[in-house]
């Protein structure tokens, strides 16, 4: 006989419908853990119906370690902002991110073999999607290992639309940890979030995007009449005015936009005694 009480000790497990547990554990002849075997079956069965449906929402979140050397940062998505702010979905969503930070998956093919529990990371979103009714999708992830000197370091903006992992190299011990390094890189990852860089620098901006910019220039400036060699010139500069909007190290920066970001890490070098260098960063976007 199923009793009421293993019911509901099976729903309080997988927050499964009533009718949904009684009938599984019916079928596993009350096996409680058979019986959630089957709901997580299921659910990834259901998942699949759900798979082409539009998950433009959820949350983007990150983990840096306390000494600042390793850092993910991690976006799952799911279809309504309603789901996005329920704290069952977001509590979901802390326990994928704790457990990729106690893991070494190197990048998101990696991180979907992640074990959570008695599946993967792949097949523990597709069973939750049977809870939450919604299609929901671990979309994006990057890990980030400091090299020696290197800082990690990551910016979520509320209420998890953007984030932002970098990490910025120090020449001299003792740097990472004072709070002019500490302020700078927070400025950094907040510019970041703001600008949206394409890039760190020119050499990161794909040459076909480079080009279709050039060729929309020079067909605006072509209509002007002006002669071949001035539409060149000014053609150049135009390019130069698009590398300063688009390269993380050329932007004004976002506090002060009489220097640049390369001049902002200059000064902060001089007054730290130390070279700071920008080594890499990524930068999420809610369903970009």
């Amino acid at each position: 006989m199923i009793t009421a009480s293993i019911v509901k000790e099976l729903r309080d497990k997988t927050n499964a419908g009533m009718m949904d547990c009684k009938k599984v554990l019916t079928e596993t002849n009350g096996d409680l853990e058979a019986a959630i075997k089957l709901l997580r079956e299921r659910g990834i069965a259901k998942a699949g119906a759900k798979a082409d449906r539009a998950a433009n929402e959820g949350i983007i979140t990150a983990r840096v370690n306390s000494a600042a050397t390793t850092g993910i940062l991690l976006e799952v998505n799911c279809e309504t902002d309603f789901v996005s702010k329920n704290e069952n979905f977001q509590d979901f969503v802390a326990e994928i991110a704790d457990t990729l930070a106690a893991a070494n998956a190197a990048d998101h093919a990696a991180a979907l073999a992640v074990q959570m529990g008695d599946l993967s990371l792949e097949d523990t979103v597709k069973a939750k999607v049977v809870e939450v009714g919604e299609n929901l999708q671990f979309r994006k992830y990057v890990r980030y290992d400091a090299a020696p000197g290197g800082v990690i370091a990551a910016y979520i903006h509320p209420p998890g639309k953007v984030g932002v992992l970098i990490e910025v190299g120090t020449a001299k011990a003792g740097t990472a940890g004072s709070e002019s390094f500490k302020e700078l890189i927070k400025d950094l990852t907040l510019h970041i979030a703001a600008c949206a860089p394409k890039g760190l620098s020119r050499g990161d901006i794909p040459a076909s995007v480079v080009e279709t910019e050039t060729e929309i220039f020079r067909a605006r400036l072509a209509e002007s009449g002006k002669p071949a060699n001035i539409i060149e010139n000014i053609l150049k500069g135009q390019i130069n005015k698009f590398f300063s909007e688009s390269c993380f190290l050329e932007q004004p920066f976002v506090k002060d936009d009489k220097v640049t970001v390369t001049q902002l890490l200059e000064q902060k070098g001089k007054e730290l005694g130390d070279t700071l260098t920008v080594t890499r960063f990524v930068r999420f976007g809610l369903g970009e």
